[in-house]
């Protein structure tokens, strides 16, 4: 028997996966249990095992992206085991007649996907395709995804170019033959050939740059004909994307000096007025339809307060050196919100709800949420019962999970489940923002930067670092006068330290 094995769900708000790398090359044998390849979403990358024994049969390639539910790979039994038509056979032709057709319909992509585009076809009408040959490329409203033949035979396309189908819909069939003849002379060169024929001949994979390789060329500007492909068949990889260099500008004295003219239009030419397009990326996607359904499905309000931050600073300076070299890590500003948040929030537990349907969810734990700013994009990871955690345990904590996000090694554990979120604006100089609320969470926090202000401290007026904070929350389940005495608690709480460690 034949067993499909495809992309499992890894998480509530990821749609697709990258296939980082195989383990195993196609037409391998393969044991139960054996780890096959490794998968990377935009959160977190982890393997996928053979789920049973067999032969490998590879469905899409290393660097490929494929949407949750997509075919991997495909492992036959001992038992089933044909012989595999050698890749040489794309440049022979059909003889004998079709003995069935097969016929291929768009594949289920993902649970909110209902329709795809037809981007592009690889092959025409009456073309010989091969099996798992990369044959079109299809769009949906999330991801572009490869096409492959499920059989060798001759291709009739139903669907042409720019063609919305439905999931379920027929694209093309092809024609099964029960004989495919060899062209010995285009497979098996003569001696007189070696001379002036190259020793790798083109195969259609050659120059073809899969989604996430392409969508590197795409950012550098570097066209997907100029790499060199190291990848099976020609196949430029994900590495080959990487280590790409942009074409070098033409010198001076090259380039043709164009005439002055009066057209305003000329002169604008003359500017360099270019734009330049590029795909969003997996996990822009996710960000911009998570941020726009929050917007949407929320009654989201933000208030504002501002704190005195000397307290603070002076008591970091204070013990800086030796709140080191006793517990190993830095003293920072993430300890005392985190640890003034989870006061705060116990004192107003409605900050830390939820909606549920019709219900509300309390939860008398501080599960915090802190935004890391990842070479992919923004992720939140979770610093667990954070209320029971002294400042130590939270600055390690902290580098801990900043660490793995940095390094895209975060599990969907790590970074789900969060009961309320923090985010620090202020590293990359904002003096004033309104977060959006990270869904299902009620409201999130801003800090911001630490300016030296003027205030008015017993009738005199001071110099002051001074901290703006923000919080936007949702106006369903919290009140103006949770959200606003929330924040006074919180000022409270980091203008005076010693509250935190005596709980008044």
């Amino acid at each position: 028997m034949s067993l499909e094995m495809k992309v499992p769900s890894v998480g509530e708000s990821i749609s697709e996966v990258t296939v980082s790398q195989w383990m195993k090359n196609d037409g391998d044998h393969v044991e139960m249990d054996e780890v096959i390849c490794e998968l990377e979403s935009d959160k977190a990358t982890f393997e996928v095992s053979a789920e049973i024994d067999g032969v490998l049969k590879l469905k899409v390639g290393a660097g490929d992206t494929v949407e949750i539910g997509g075919l991997l790979c495909v492992i036959e039994a001992s038992s089933e085991i044909k012989e595999a038509v050698p890749p040489e056979v794309k440049s022979e032709k059909l003889t004998g007649g079709a003995v069935k057709t097969i016929q291929m319909h768009v594949p289920t992509v993902g649970e909110s996907i209902n329709e795809v585009t037809i981007s592009n076809w690889a092959k025409a009408s009456g073309d010989l395709v091969i099996l798992d040959e990369v044959i079109a490329e299809i769009e949906s409203d999330k991801a572009t995804f490869e096409l492959t033949a499920e059989a060798t035979g001759k291709l009739e396309i139903f669907a042409a170019d720019g063609t919305t189908l439905e999931i379920g819909g027929l694209i093309c069939q092809i024609a099964v033959t029960d004989e495919v003849q060899p062209n010995t002379a285009a497979v098996i060169p003569s001696e007189s050939d070696h001379a002036t024929t190259p020793a790798v001949s083109k195969g259609y994979a050659t120059g073809h740059a899969p989604p996430a390789a392409a969508k590197i060329l795409a950012e550098k500007g570097i066209l997907a004909a100029k790499v060199q492909g190291t990848g099976v068949g020609g196949r430029i990889t994900k590495e080959d994307a990487m280590n790409a260099q942009p074409p070098k500008a033409e010198s001076s004295s090259k380039k043709v000096e164009k005439p002055v003219t009066n057209d305003p239009m000329q002169h604008a030419d003359q500017g360099g007025r270019s734009e330049r397009r590029q795909k969003m990326s997996p996990l822009r996607k996710t960000v911009a339809k998570r941020l726009v359904s929050v917007k949407n499905e929320t009654a989201m309000l933000t208030t504002f307060n501002e704190v005195n931050m000397q307290p603070i600073m002076e008591l970091r300076k204070k013990y800086k050196e030796s709140f080191k070299a006793k517990y190993e890590v830095g003293l920072g500003f993430m300890s005392f919100f985190t640890k003034a948040c989870c006061v705060a929030l116990q004192d107003w537990p409605a900050v830390n709800a939820k909606i549920d349907g019709d219900e509300i969810i309390y939860s008398n734990f501080c599960d915090v949420s802190i935004a890391v700013s990842a070479p992919k994009g923004l992720v939140v990871p979770v610093i667990r019962n954070a209320e029971t955690l002294s400042f130590d345990q939270i600055e390690k904590e902290v580098v801990r999970l900043a660490t793995k996000a940095r390094e895209n090694k975060l599990s969907i554990p790590e970074m789900t489940g969060g009961t309320f979120t923090i985010t620090n604006g202020g590293i990359f100089g904002s003096m004033l923002s309104t977060p959006i609320i990270n869904a299902p969470q009620s409201a999130i926090l801003g800090m911001h930067n630490i300016v030296q202000r003027p205030v008015v401290e017993d009738g005199e007026i001071v110099v002051r670092p001074i901290m703006y904070v923000a919080l936007s929350y949702d106006h369903r389940i919290i009140d103006g006068r949770e959200s606003v005495s929330f924040l006074v608690r919180l000022k409270e709480l980091l203008e005076d330290p010693s509250r935190l460690l005596l709980g008044v």
